[in-house]
Protein backbone atom coordinates (compact mmCIF):
# COMPACT_ATOMS: atom_id res chain seq x y z
CA UNK A 1 0.00 0.00 0.00
CA UNK A 2 2.04 2.87 -1.40
CA UNK A 3 0.72 5.49 1.46
CA UNK A 4 2.65 8.42 2.36
CA UNK A 5 3.82 10.16 5.49
CA UNK A 6 1.74 13.19 5.08
CA UNK A 7 -0.37 14.83 7.48
CA UNK A 8 -3.26 17.09 7.72
CA UNK A 9 -3.89 18.85 10.94
CA UNK A 10 -7.20 20.69 11.29
CA UNK A 11 -8.22 20.88 15.00
CA UNK A 12 -6.67 24.25 15.67
CA UNK A 13 -9.92 25.16 18.23
CA UNK A 14 -7.41 26.82 20.85
CA UNK A 15 -6.81 29.71 18.39
CA UNK A 16 -9.27 29.51 15.62
CA UNK A 17 -8.64 29.96 12.08
CA UNK A 18 -11.10 32.30 10.39
CA UNK A 19 -11.30 34.98 7.70
CA UNK A 20 -8.03 35.80 6.86
CA UNK A 21 -6.31 33.58 9.59
CA UNK A 22 -7.32 30.11 7.76
CA UNK A 23 -4.14 30.04 5.75
CA UNK A 24 -2.63 26.13 5.03
CA UNK A 25 1.37 27.63 5.35
CA UNK A 26 1.65 27.66 9.14
CA UNK A 27 5.27 28.75 8.78
CA UNK A 28 3.91 32.55 8.43
CA UNK A 29 2.68 31.92 12.25
CA UNK A 30 5.22 29.05 13.54
CA UNK A 31 8.22 30.63 12.56
CA UNK A 32 10.50 27.76 14.70
CA UNK A 33 10.23 23.85 14.67
CA UNK A 34 8.87 24.35 18.59
CA UNK A 35 4.58 25.10 17.15
CA UNK A 36 4.45 25.90 21.26
CA UNK A 37 6.76 29.24 20.82
CA UNK A 38 4.08 30.91 18.29
CA UNK A 39 2.27 33.42 20.82
CA UNK A 40 -1.48 34.47 20.09
CA UNK A 41 -1.26 37.92 20.89
CA UNK A 42 -2.02 40.38 17.84
CA UNK A 43 1.33 41.91 17.52
CA UNK A 44 3.41 38.46 17.50
CA UNK A 45 2.32 38.82 13.68
CA UNK A 46 0.90 42.27 12.96
CA UNK A 47 3.19 44.50 14.28
CA UNK A 48 4.52 45.32 10.66
CA UNK A 49 1.12 46.39 10.27
CA UNK A 50 0.63 48.03 13.24
CA UNK A 51 3.89 50.58 12.80
CA UNK A 52 3.31 50.84 9.15
CA UNK A 53 -0.72 52.24 9.94
CA UNK A 54 -0.85 56.40 9.36
CA UNK A 55 -4.37 56.53 8.85
CA UNK A 56 -4.63 56.88 11.94
CA UNK A 57 -0.90 56.16 12.91
CA UNK A 58 -1.15 53.64 15.53
CA UNK A 59 2.44 53.97 16.84
CA UNK A 60 2.48 57.50 17.18
CA UNK A 61 -1.83 57.99 18.45
CA UNK A 62 -0.45 55.59 21.54
CA UNK A 63 -3.10 52.50 19.73
CA UNK A 64 -3.17 49.19 21.86
CA UNK A 65 -1.70 46.64 20.02
CA UNK A 66 -4.59 44.02 20.43
CA UNK A 67 -5.34 44.34 16.56
CA UNK A 68 -8.83 43.00 17.63
CA UNK A 69 -10.18 45.76 19.63
CA UNK A 70 -10.64 47.41 16.64
CA UNK A 71 -10.29 44.77 13.45
CA UNK A 72 -11.66 41.55 12.36
CA UNK A 73 -9.95 38.29 11.16
CA UNK A 74 -12.09 38.60 7.84
CA UNK A 75 -10.42 38.80 4.39
CA UNK A 76 -8.58 42.52 4.30
CA UNK A 77 -7.60 45.12 7.24
CA UNK A 78 -11.00 46.16 7.85
CA UNK A 79 -10.97 47.88 10.97
CA UNK A 80 -14.01 49.35 13.02
CA UNK A 81 -13.80 51.04 16.24
CA UNK A 82 -16.58 51.39 19.71
CA UNK A 83 -16.12 54.71 20.63
CA UNK A 84 -18.89 53.95 22.85
CA UNK A 85 -16.39 51.67 25.07
CA UNK A 86 -14.13 55.09 25.98
CA UNK A 87 -14.75 57.73 28.47
CA UNK A 88 -16.49 59.48 25.93
CA UNK A 89 -19.76 58.60 23.90
CA UNK A 90 -20.67 59.55 20.65
CA UNK A 91 -23.87 60.69 20.56
CA UNK A 92 -25.57 63.48 18.19
CA UNK A 93 -23.78 65.26 15.72
CA UNK A 94 -20.59 63.65 17.65
CA UNK A 95 -21.51 60.31 15.77
CA UNK A 96 -20.44 61.98 12.24
CA UNK A 97 -17.77 64.21 12.97
CA UNK A 98 -14.41 63.13 11.35
CA UNK A 99 -12.51 61.77 13.89
CA UNK A 100 -9.31 64.18 12.46
CA UNK A 101 -11.28 66.78 14.28
CA UNK A 102 -10.93 65.90 17.78
CA UNK A 103 -7.75 64.11 17.30
CA UNK A 104 -5.78 66.45 15.63
CA UNK A 105 -3.07 65.81 17.95
CA UNK A 106 -3.46 62.02 18.07
CA UNK A 107 -5.34 59.63 19.92
CA UNK A 108 -3.74 59.28 23.10
CA UNK A 109 -4.67 61.69 26.26
CA UNK A 110 -7.17 63.40 24.01
CA UNK A 111 -9.41 65.99 25.93
CA UNK A 112 -12.96 65.03 26.44
CA UNK A 113 -14.01 68.76 27.96
CA UNK A 114 -15.61 70.84 25.29
CA UNK A 115 -13.55 73.35 25.47
CA UNK A 116 -11.22 71.07 23.90
CA UNK A 117 -12.63 71.99 20.03
CA UNK A 118 -15.31 74.43 20.91
CA UNK A 119 -13.35 77.52 21.55
CA UNK A 120 -13.27 78.79 18.40
CA UNK A 121 -17.47 78.70 18.82
CA UNK A 122 -17.02 79.74 22.38
CA UNK A 123 -14.86 82.77 21.63
CA UNK A 124 -17.30 84.05 18.56
CA UNK A 125 -20.51 83.86 19.86
CA UNK A 126 -22.11 87.33 20.49
CA UNK A 127 -25.68 86.42 21.37
CA UNK A 128 -24.94 86.69 24.29
CA UNK A 129 -20.75 87.01 24.15
CA UNK A 130 -19.65 84.18 26.05
CA UNK A 131 -16.11 85.04 26.82
CA UNK A 132 -16.94 88.92 27.92
CA UNK A 133 -19.92 87.36 29.98
CA UNK A 134 -17.91 85.12 32.04
CA UNK A 135 -19.75 82.06 30.75
CA UNK A 136 -18.64 78.69 31.83
CA UNK A 137 -16.42 76.83 28.82
CA UNK A 138 -18.42 73.45 30.16
CA UNK A 139 -20.83 74.11 26.82
CA UNK A 140 -23.06 71.05 27.95
CA UNK A 141 -24.45 73.28 31.01
CA UNK A 142 -26.75 75.02 28.26
CA UNK A 143 -26.34 72.69 24.45
CA UNK A 144 -26.55 69.50 23.66
CA UNK A 145 -24.71 67.30 21.08
CA UNK A 146 -27.46 67.48 18.53
CA UNK A 147 -27.06 71.34 17.26
CA UNK A 148 -25.10 74.35 18.28
CA UNK A 149 -28.05 76.53 18.01
CA UNK A 150 -30.18 74.84 19.94
CA UNK A 151 -29.18 76.03 23.50
CA UNK A 152 -31.22 76.30 26.32
CA UNK A 153 -30.10 77.68 29.67
CA UNK A 154 -31.97 76.58 32.98
CA UNK A 155 -32.02 79.54 35.72
CA UNK A 156 -33.56 77.74 37.98
CA UNK A 157 -30.14 75.70 38.28
CA UNK A 158 -28.71 79.31 39.20
CA UNK A 159 -28.42 81.12 42.75
CA UNK A 160 -31.58 82.93 41.38
CA UNK A 161 -34.62 81.04 40.16
CA UNK A 162 -36.84 82.43 37.70
CA UNK A 163 -40.41 83.79 38.91
CA UNK A 164 -43.37 86.01 38.01
CA UNK A 165 -42.21 88.48 35.13
CA UNK A 166 -38.74 87.07 35.18
CA UNK A 167 -39.51 84.66 33.70
CA UNK A 168 -40.24 87.02 30.58
CA UNK A 169 -37.76 89.61 31.17
CA UNK A 170 -35.09 89.74 28.42
CA UNK A 171 -31.30 88.59 29.59
CA UNK A 172 -30.04 91.87 28.62
CA UNK A 173 -31.81 93.83 31.63
CA UNK A 174 -30.03 92.08 34.09
CA UNK A 175 -27.05 91.15 32.23
CA UNK A 176 -26.09 94.55 30.90
CA UNK A 177 -23.09 94.14 32.42
CA UNK A 178 -21.90 90.80 31.62
CA UNK A 179 -23.15 87.55 33.14
CA UNK A 180 -20.18 86.79 35.25
CA UNK A 181 -21.09 87.91 38.92
CA UNK A 182 -24.70 89.27 38.29
CA UNK A 183 -25.89 90.65 41.78
CA UNK A 184 -28.85 89.20 43.00
CA UNK A 185 -30.70 92.03 44.85
CA UNK A 186 -33.39 93.57 44.20
CA UNK A 187 -31.56 96.80 44.21
CA UNK A 188 -29.35 96.11 41.49
CA UNK A 189 -32.33 96.47 38.96
CA UNK A 190 -35.13 97.82 40.99
CA UNK A 191 -33.23 101.19 42.44
CA UNK A 192 -35.23 103.54 39.29
CA UNK A 193 -38.31 101.85 40.69
CA UNK A 194 -37.53 102.45 44.06
CA UNK A 195 -36.22 106.31 43.48
CA UNK A 196 -39.25 106.93 41.01
CA UNK A 197 -41.85 105.40 43.86
CA UNK A 198 -43.82 108.31 45.02
CA UNK A 199 -46.98 106.61 47.04
CA UNK A 200 -45.30 106.43 48.91
CA UNK A 201 -41.77 108.21 48.94
CA UNK A 202 -39.29 104.98 48.98
CA UNK A 203 -36.35 107.28 49.05
CA UNK A 204 -37.61 109.72 51.65
CA UNK A 205 -39.30 107.38 53.41
CA UNK A 206 -36.06 105.14 54.19
CA UNK A 207 -37.10 101.87 53.21
CA UNK A 208 -35.30 99.03 52.67
CA UNK A 209 -33.96 98.35 48.62
CA UNK A 210 -34.65 94.57 49.58
CA UNK A 211 -38.18 94.69 47.49
CA UNK A 212 -38.93 91.65 48.13
CA UNK A 213 -40.37 92.62 51.71
CA UNK A 214 -43.50 94.54 50.00
CA UNK A 215 -43.12 93.44 46.48
CA UNK A 216 -43.47 90.20 44.75
CA UNK A 217 -42.30 89.14 41.51
CA UNK A 218 -45.43 89.43 39.46
CA UNK A 219 -46.05 93.15 39.19
CA UNK A 220 -44.43 96.32 40.70
CA UNK A 221 -47.86 97.65 41.80
CA UNK A 222 -48.99 94.44 43.84
CA UNK A 223 -47.36 95.84 46.74
CA UNK A 224 -48.06 94.49 50.87
CA UNK A 225 -46.84 95.08 53.35
CA UNK A 226 -47.01 93.45 56.90
CA UNK A 227 -46.72 95.84 59.72
CA UNK A 228 -47.04 92.84 62.64
CA UNK A 229 -44.07 92.09 60.87
CA UNK A 230 -42.91 95.29 62.41
CA UNK A 231 -41.72 96.21 65.86
CA UNK A 232 -45.48 97.90 66.10
CA UNK A 233 -48.29 95.33 65.41
CA UNK A 234 -51.83 97.04 64.16
CA UNK A 235 -54.77 96.12 66.20
CA UNK A 236 -58.09 97.87 66.54
CA UNK A 237 -58.59 100.95 64.93
CA UNK A 238 -55.11 101.04 63.93
CA UNK A 239 -55.52 98.25 61.36
CA UNK A 240 -57.84 100.98 59.23
CA UNK A 241 -55.84 104.13 60.11
CA UNK A 242 -54.62 105.74 56.69
CA UNK A 243 -50.41 105.37 56.92
CA UNK A 244 -50.03 108.72 56.12
CA UNK A 245 -51.34 109.48 59.83
CA UNK A 246 -48.70 108.09 61.64
CA UNK A 247 -46.13 107.97 58.71
CA UNK A 248 -46.50 112.09 58.08
CA UNK A 249 -42.70 112.18 58.32
CA UNK A 250 -41.86 109.25 56.40
CA UNK A 251 -41.44 105.55 57.50
CA UNK A 252 -37.97 105.23 58.78
CA UNK A 253 -38.00 105.73 62.41
CA UNK A 254 -41.53 106.30 62.98
CA UNK A 255 -42.17 106.64 66.96
CA UNK A 256 -44.46 103.90 68.77
CA UNK A 257 -45.53 105.59 71.79
CA UNK A 258 -49.18 107.03 71.84
CA UNK A 259 -48.47 110.22 72.42
CA UNK A 260 -46.49 110.74 68.82
CA UNK A 261 -49.70 110.37 67.07
CA UNK A 262 -52.49 111.40 69.81
CA UNK A 263 -51.31 114.39 71.92
CA UNK A 264 -54.17 116.37 70.24
CA UNK A 265 -56.30 114.07 71.32
CA UNK A 266 -54.85 114.08 74.67
CA UNK A 267 -55.30 117.89 75.04
CA UNK A 268 -58.13 118.27 73.94
CA UNK A 269 -59.90 115.64 76.61
CA UNK A 270 -61.40 118.24 79.51
CA UNK A 271 -63.54 115.63 80.99
CA UNK A 272 -61.27 114.75 82.95
CA UNK A 273 -58.39 117.38 81.36
CA UNK A 274 -55.79 115.64 80.94
CA UNK A 275 -52.83 118.43 81.02
CA UNK A 276 -54.28 120.28 83.48
CA UNK A 277 -54.41 116.74 85.83
CA UNK A 278 -51.11 115.45 84.58
CA UNK A 279 -52.21 112.24 83.19
CA UNK A 280 -49.47 110.00 82.08
CA UNK A 281 -49.00 110.80 77.97
CA UNK A 282 -48.87 106.61 77.87
CA UNK A 283 -52.24 106.58 76.60
CA UNK A 284 -52.45 102.97 76.42
CA UNK A 285 -52.89 102.80 80.23
CA UNK A 286 -56.44 103.69 79.87
CA UNK A 287 -57.75 103.53 76.17
CA UNK A 288 -57.84 100.89 73.72
CA UNK A 289 -56.85 100.44 70.17
CA UNK A 290 -60.43 100.10 69.22
CA UNK A 291 -61.61 103.39 69.97
CA UNK A 292 -60.80 106.46 72.35
CA UNK A 293 -64.10 106.23 73.80
CA UNK A 294 -64.87 104.54 76.42
CA UNK A 295 -61.51 104.23 78.14
CA UNK A 296 -60.70 102.44 81.72
CA UNK A 297 -59.07 104.24 84.76
CA UNK A 298 -57.21 101.55 87.35
CA UNK A 299 -57.02 104.22 90.22
CA UNK A 300 -56.39 101.36 92.42
CA UNK A 301 -52.84 100.12 90.59
CA UNK A 302 -51.79 103.70 89.24
CA UNK A 303 -52.35 105.99 92.32
CA UNK A 304 -54.87 105.05 95.17
CA UNK A 305 -57.44 102.26 96.21
CA UNK A 306 -60.60 103.63 95.80
CA UNK A 307 -61.79 100.57 94.66
CA UNK A 308 -60.93 98.24 97.15
CA UNK A 309 -59.58 98.82 101.11
CA UNK A 310 -60.99 101.30 103.40
CA UNK A 311 -62.66 103.68 100.79
CA UNK A 312 -64.52 101.24 98.43
CA UNK A 313 -68.33 102.08 98.42
CA UNK A 314 -67.56 105.84 100.16
CA UNK A 315 -67.55 108.04 97.03
CA UNK A 316 -69.85 108.68 94.03
CA UNK A 317 -68.01 111.01 91.70
CA UNK A 318 -64.80 111.49 91.15
CA UNK A 319 -65.20 115.46 92.42
CA UNK A 320 -65.60 114.74 95.95
CA UNK A 321 -62.01 114.11 96.57
CA UNK A 322 -60.70 115.97 93.24
CA UNK A 323 -61.86 119.50 94.31
CA UNK A 324 -60.29 121.26 91.33
CA UNK A 325 -62.08 120.03 88.40
CA UNK A 326 -59.25 121.44 85.96
CA UNK A 327 -56.45 119.53 87.66
CA UNK A 328 -56.87 116.20 89.05
CA UNK A 329 -53.88 116.31 90.71
CA UNK A 330 -55.07 118.48 93.42
CA UNK A 331 -56.91 116.30 96.03
CA UNK A 332 -58.66 116.65 99.37
CA UNK A 333 -58.36 114.36 102.16
CA UNK A 334 -60.14 116.78 104.75
CA UNK A 335 -63.24 117.20 102.58
CA UNK A 336 -64.06 114.06 104.44
CA UNK A 337 -61.61 113.45 107.25
CA UNK A 338 -63.38 116.94 108.38
CA UNK A 339 -63.29 116.44 112.54
CA UNK A 340 -60.20 118.25 113.32
CA UNK A 341 -59.65 117.89 116.76
CA UNK A 342 -60.28 113.75 116.50
CA UNK A 343 -57.71 113.54 113.63
CA UNK A 344 -55.16 115.87 116.20
CA UNK A 345 -55.91 114.04 119.49
CA UNK A 346 -55.21 110.53 117.18
CA UNK A 347 -52.17 111.69 115.85
CA UNK A 348 -50.86 113.19 118.92
CA UNK A 349 -47.76 110.90 119.45
CA UNK A 350 -46.97 111.38 115.55
CA UNK A 351 -44.19 113.83 115.05
CA UNK A 352 -44.71 116.71 112.79
CA UNK A 353 -48.32 115.84 112.31
CA UNK A 354 -50.25 118.10 109.91
CA UNK A 355 -53.78 118.77 109.17
CA UNK A 356 -53.68 119.06 105.22
CA UNK A 357 -54.30 116.42 102.51
CA UNK A 358 -50.59 116.05 101.02
CA UNK A 359 -49.25 115.06 104.66
CA UNK A 360 -52.34 112.90 104.90
CA UNK A 361 -51.64 111.10 101.24
CA UNK A 362 -47.75 111.00 102.25
CA UNK A 363 -48.52 109.14 105.63
CA UNK A 364 -51.20 106.71 104.04
CA UNK A 365 -50.83 106.14 100.18
CA UNK A 366 -52.78 102.80 100.34
CA UNK A 367 -55.40 104.47 102.46
CA UNK A 368 -55.22 102.40 105.92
Amino acid sequence: MGTGWGTQFTDHDFFPLTGGHAIQDCARCHTTGNFADASPECASCHLTEYNGTTDPNHQSAGFSTDCASCHTTGPGWTASFDHNITDFPLHGAHVTTACIECHANGYTGTPTACSACHMTEYNGTTEPNHATSGFSTDCAMCHDETAWGNATFNHDNTGFPLHGTHVTTACIECHANGYAGTPTACSACHMADYNGTTDPNHAASGFSTDCAACHDETAWGNATFNHNNTDFPLQGAHTTTACIQCHANGYAGTPTACSACHMPDYNATTDPNHTAAQFPTNCAECHNENAWEPSTFNHDSQYFPIYSGNHNGEWNTCAECHTNPNDYSVFSCIICHDNQADLADEHSDESGYSYNSNACFNCHPNGN
